[in-house]
This record gives structure tokens, C-alpha cells and sequence, in this order.
């Protein structure tokens, strides 16, 4: 007979260790939620008794008028052997050793029952949807833990939800997390795009655009990002591509066409196409494979010059078909180009030549790469630069517009806002009120499920390596977690995400009813005074206050 439980109700953004008690945490019992919006919190428990029956299994019952729109998962911890850079990292870290590292939120199992673990720490994932004809007010809600082999109530929590009538403007910022659809069929074992491996790639693209990723890459060509100089990646490529007898080329844009019907119905509306040149410097194509004599084999790849002629001819041709294509469509202006990722200073002319050969196929399209140094947008060589937050200074100072920022481990992370799984999540979500403050238009990020080493020499498995067998520190490389059902399994730095574009949505509307002055101005007290990509303050609370102050306010107008 278990007698008792240590419990405390937690903000999405509590971070809990196993050998952690809920005493130790900040609790939350009311949760302010706009219209539409979904609500999540954390329930902490903890016993220090012994438990003999293994597992000890507990059902989480909701009730109040709110109990139908209820949901339950469990937080679970993977190991981090690399949870920070060394050489480069600060004291707003929740730890910096090896260890067991919370993150991936797993629906619950055991005919929906969540697990207690005797002396550690377990959490409970709550979801709350309420739905559109609910009207607002304050709802007082219970969740019970009941034993599942008694009946027995261990404990009751109750919180209240003020639900709004505001809802917050539709997302104007872009947001793109690199999405691999060969990570899906290595994972699931299924034949690339085979019926089954459509489904996967349809529920892990419905899963982002819940979370306010709204634009996907896109594989019309078979994406070469993080590949070892004369390795492959699993062949993805959309667009079917046949060589004539006369050496001409004909385009089937089949797959493509059903992509982007699966996307627009998930809710994505941007869609991002990957680099036409290789990574680092442009030298070489991406792997492309046709139909030559009746044989599909590769036509392009590490061995072909970028600037050479016959890739030349190949654009020449596959370009202009394709936004054609997006233009009958519909979509084109929606749509983004790359040209190279991460180029270097000594590459830019080089990168200058290659953007020069394609750009003037891209007529209604856009251009934009990820980058570090301002030279390529202070020549005017890149249009729509994404920089890296720890670089940005130098693009903010010059007024540079439109203007992305990009997270990547590759640049360590002291000081800077990023989403390693040793970081507060509260320092992941500031993303998105910096990114307002500093009037940014998008952000990237390489990894929704990069679950390969380093230059994908293998595969991984991301619950038992979040740093890609010491790719990147913890977290870098992915967001959401393969479930067993071919589904998106969702983390709390996705969540954490979401909750940053959904910050910039709610400053939003507080600027459509005061202005943007005084959105400002706002933040700044709320903050202490300063805010920027260096400086923000690391509470939980500062979210807190801020979605408090802009429902009160906004409220009364």
C-alpha cells in the first residue's frame, strides 16, 4: 500500500531530473490560454517509499467541464553523453555532466496509465484543447491520480484555466525545422516513398505544423546536407526525371504534386527547396538520379563539377520547368531557394557564381541561405540571409531586411539563446520575443529528425543519442522522437518552440491594439529593462507575466 506522494504542478517549461523532488520546483496552478490556443502543463511526483509492486502503475482521471479536452502523456529522459560544448558554454545550463536528460513525451501505455518509479521524479504531460464554441471564463479542473490495480486515490491537483476571448492573429513568421524523409524510411524500414512511408511523412508533417512550423523542406532533388565528401544519402528526389535520346530532359511533377496537397492539408503554406550546389563551399551537385535508357542511375553528384557545363544545361532545363510548375500551382511566391549551405568568406565568389547561374530561373521565387558572415549581404550576393543568433550583430547593426536567424551547435552556445537538452526551456522559447524585438522575419533550424552521425555516416537512434553519437551537444539535431506507431513523438523543445511562436503572435496582438512602442516598452519592464540576443532573462516566469499582462490588457479595449 503506497501512503503517500510528493506532487507539484509545473509550467511547460519545468525541466525535471530523475533524482529531483517537486518540492524543489516552482509550482503554476492557474494558466491563462488565448482562444485556440492549447494549453499544456506539468504534473511532478514522487514517493520515497518503497515500491514492491513493480510497475507501479497510476491512471490520470480529469474531471470538470474541461475533463473531454483533457490528454495525457509522460515526460521520459534519454541519455546525453555530450550535454554541452566545453570550450564554450555558461552558467544558465540546468547541468553540464553526462547523464539522463528529460525530453521526449511519450503517450502514455499500459492501457493509459503513467509510471511511478520509487525515489526519482516522474512527470505527467497534460494537454488541454478547448474547443472553438467554449466560452470564456475561468475553469476550475481536477486531475485525480488513481492507483490502477486499487482504484485508489493517491492524490488530487487542482488548477484553474482562464480561457480568453482573444485569439491570437495568424503566424506571419516563418519557421522551418529541416525535415529528412530518409531518417522516416530507415527508421521504419518501409520502401521510400512507398504508401506506408507517406503516411510516416504525412504524420511527422502534421505534427510540425501543430507546432507552428509552417514551412518544409521540400525534396525535389535528394537533399546532400551533412553527407561525407563521396557518401549518399538514402535517395528521396520527388521530382522523376527521364533523359531524352537527344541528351533533353522530361519532368514528371506526380510526387510533388501529391506533397504538396499532403502539406497545404497538414496546414503548411511555405515550402523550402533544397540546395542546388554542395555544402561548405559549393564545389560539387547534389545527388540526382534519372531514367537513362530504361535505367534509373545517378546523373549528378560528388563527381561533377557545380560550375561545370553539363549541369548547366541540366538547370537550364529542370528550373524553369519547376516554377513553372509552382506557378501553375499557385504557390510560387511562397516558395524558397538555396544555393549553398553555410558558406564560407574564402567561398564567396565562388558561391556568387553558382547563385548567378540559377537565379535568373527564379523569377517569383525567393533566395536564402544559412551564413555567418555579413560580407555576403553586404555585397548583395545573398537577398535573404539566415544568420546564426550568435552572429547576427553585424546584420541587425546594418539594418538588413529580410533578415532569419538559424540555431546551430556548431557555434557553441555561451551567452546565446539556443535548444540543447542541458538548457532551461525557458531559454529555448526566448527565441521568439527576441526574434519580435529585432523585427526578424524567420527561423531555421537543420534538425526536426536528423538522426544520423555526423556526416551521415550512420544512423542513430535519438532515444539512446541525442547528440547523434557526438555530432552536436544533446538536442541540436532533432526535435521530435520516432513513435512506435509511425507518428511524431513530441519533445519539450518542440514545445518550447512553439511556445516562442506563439510568444511573437501574442506580442502581435498587443501591438495591434497599443502600437509598437509601447509593445516595446512593455516587454522592457517586464524583462527589467534590457533584452536582446545576449542579455533576456531566464526565469520561467517572465512568460508567465508577459501572457498575463498582454490578456489583462488587451482585454480592456
Amino acid at each position: 500500500m503506497l501512503n503517500s506522494l510528493e506532487v507539484r504542478v509545473l509550467s511547460p517549461l519545468a525541466k525535471c531530473f530523475p533524482d529531483e523532488h517537486p518540492a524543489g520546483k516552482e509550482e503554476q496552478r492557474y494558466f491563462p490560454v488565448f482562444r485556440g490556443q492549447t494549453l499544456t502543463f506539468q504534473i511532478a511526483y514522487r514517493t520515497e517509499e518503497p515500491i514492491s509492486d513493480v510497475p507501479f502503475l497510476l491512471r490520470p482521471v480529469p474531471e470538470g467541464a474541461l475533463a473531454p479536452y483533457v490528454t495525457f502523456g509522460q515526460v521520459e529522459c534519454i541519455p546525453s553523453l555530450y550535454p554541452v560544448d566545453p570550450t564554450n558554454y555558461d552558467e544558465n545550463y540546468l547541468r553540464t555532466e553526462p547523464g539522463l536528460y528529460p525530453d521526449p513525451i511519450r503517450p502514455l501505455y499500459y492501457r493509459g496509465c503513467a509510471l511511478l518509479y520509487p525515489r526519482q521524479i516522474c512527470t505527467l504531460w497534460v494537454t488541454v484543447k478547448c474547443p472553438e464554441d467554449l466560452p470564456a471564463g475561468a475553469y476550475p479542473l481536477t486531475i485525480r491520480l488513481v492507483t490502477e490495480k486499487k482504484g485508489e486515490t493517491l492524490v488530487g491537483v487542482d488548477v484553474t484555466v482562464a480561457l480568453s476571448n482573444l485569439r491570437l492573429p495568424e503566424q506571419k513568421t516563418y519557421h522551418t525545422e529541416w525535415l529528412y524523409t530518409d531518417c522516416l524510411a530507415e527508421r521504419y524500414h518501409v520502401p521510400v516513398w512507398s504508401e506506408r512511408h507517406w503516411e510516416i511523412v504525412g504524420n511527422y508533417i502534421r505534427t510540425a505544423a501543430e507546432n507552428g512550423i509552417n514551412m518544409i523542406l521540400t525534396p525535389v532533388i535528394t537533399p546532400e546536407l551533412d553527407t561525407y565528401v563521396g557518401g549518399e544519402r538514402l535517395t528521396t528526389q520527388l521530382v522523376d526525371i527521364s533523359v531524352e535520346a537527344d541528351g533533353s530532359y522530361r519532368f514528371s511533377f506526380a510526387s510533388l504534386d501529391r506533397w504538396i496537397d499532403l502539406c497545404t492539408e497538414a496546414g503548411v503554406r511555405y515550402f523550402e527547396f533544397p540546395h542546388f550546389f554542395s555544402q561548405w563551399g559549393a564545389k560539387n551537385t547534389p545527388k540526382i538520379v534519372a531514367e537513362v535508357n530504361g535505367c534509373v542511375r545517378r546523373i549528378f553528384g560528388w563527381e561533377t563539377d557545380a560550375l561545370g557545363a553539363d549541369y548547366a544545361g541540366f538547370l537550364s532545363a529542370f528550373l524553369p520547368a519547376l516554377v513553372a510548375h509552382l506557378k501553375q500551382r499557385g504557390i510560387a511566391e511562397r516558395c524558397w531557394f538555396h544555393i549553398s549551405d553555410e558558406p564560407k568568406p574564402a567561398q564567396l565568389e565562388r558561391y556568387r557564381q553558382c547563385r548567378d547561374l540559377v537565379a535568373p530561373y527564379l523569377d517569383g521565387c525567393h533566395l536564402m541561405d544559412a551564413l555567418s558572415d555579413y560580407a555576403f549581404a553586404e555585397k548583395g550576393i545573398v537577398s535573404n540571409p539566415v544568420a546564426a543568433v550568435q552572429h547576427l550583430q553585424p546584420f541587425l547593426d546594418a539594418g538588413v531586411s529580410p533578415l532569419w536567424c538559424y540555431y546551430s551547435g556548431a557555434h557553441g552556445c555561451r551567452d546565446y539563446t539556443g535548444r540543447y537538452l542541458s538548457m532551461p526551456s525557458a531559454r529555448t522559447r526566448m527565441i521568439g520575443v527576441q526574434m519580435y524585438l529585432a523585427g526578424i522575419d524567420g527561423f531555421l533550424h537543420w534538425g526536426y529528425n536528423f538522426w544520423h552521425t555526423k556526416f551521415s555516416y550512420d544512423t542513430v537512434d535519438p532515444f539512446l543519442s541525442g547528440d547523434c553519437g557526438g555530432f552536436n551537444p544533446s538536442g541540436d539535431c532533432f526535435l521530435v522522437y520516432p513513435g512506435e506507431d509511425g507518428t511524431a513523438m513530441e519533445s519539450l523543445r518542440l514545445h518550447a518552440m512553439r511556445g516562442a511562436m506563439e510568444d511573437i503572435r501574442m506580442l502581435e496582438l498587443y501591438e495591434s491594439f497599443f502600437g509598437r512602442e509601447r509593445t516595446e516598452a512593455m516587454v522592457l519592464e517586464i524583462a527589467g529593462g534590457t533584452l536582446n540576443f545576449r542579455e533576456y532573462p531566464t526565469e520561467e516566469r517572465f512568460f508567465r507575466d508577459l501572457t498575463t499582462r498582454v490578456m489583462t490588457d488587451c482585454a480592456g479595449k
